[in-house]
């Protein structure tokens, strides 16, 4: 069952041929070929379409963000989830989960990566964004204050630093490869 709320937060953004951002793009292009591959909060396929694999799945809650990625995605298994549902793949079914901005709207993080964990064969890899805070954030929360900051109109949930990723990661059984950060975004890699 999909979830309204995503749905109506999705009939608010634009359906429009703009690209993802680069580093966005450049991240998701540097995770190697894989024979199966799942995008786990696909949205609406933007970034999808440049994963590599044999077999493709892009799963989301959203049916209206489904709606949109099944024109960007010809040929990949779409898949609506249900929100806090165990995820319907098999144990070790893929080897590569992407799981691209998506992290930061999960009411329940650690049964997510629970699952993403779950579901990748041992040995498999995990990419994973989400936008940044840390320092910065504390600094514009100290300049403008806390109400600027933080929208209360945003689908945000959770607000991520490197160390809260890594930490999340690493408690869920995940060796941490990597952790980064560029132009505002967490950029992790994480194996099974």
């Amino acid at each position: 069952m999909a979830s309204r709320y995503e749905d109506e937060i999705w009939e608010l953004v634009p359906d429009g041929p703009e690209p993802p951002p680069d580093h966005l793009v450049a991240f998701v292009r540097g995770l190697e070929r894989v024979d199966r591959a799942l995008d786990l909060g696909c949205g609406d396929g933007r970034l999808t379409a440049f994963i590599e694999a044999g077999v493709l799945t892009a799963a989301d809650v959203s049916g209206v963000a489904l709606d949109r990625a099944r024109g960007r995605l010809p040929g990949v298994q779409l898949v609506e989830l249900t929100p806090g549902a165990r995820l319907p793949f098999a144990d070790g079914s893929f080897e590569l989960v992407t799981c691209l901005e998506t992290i930061e709207h999960v009411v329940d993080l650690v049964s997510l990566v629970s699952e993403i964990r779950r579901v990748l064969r041992p040995g498999g890899r995990l990419g994973l964004s989400a936008p940044a805070h840390g320092r910065v954030t504390g600094a514009r929360i100290v300049l403008g204050g806390f109400e600027r900051l933080f929208d209360p109109h945003s689908p945000h949930l959770r607000f991520l630093t490197r160390r809260s990723v890594t930490d999340l990661l690493h408690d869920g059984g995940f060796t941490v490869e990597r952790v980064r950060r560029s132009r505002g975004t967490l950029l992790a890699i994480a194996s099974r």
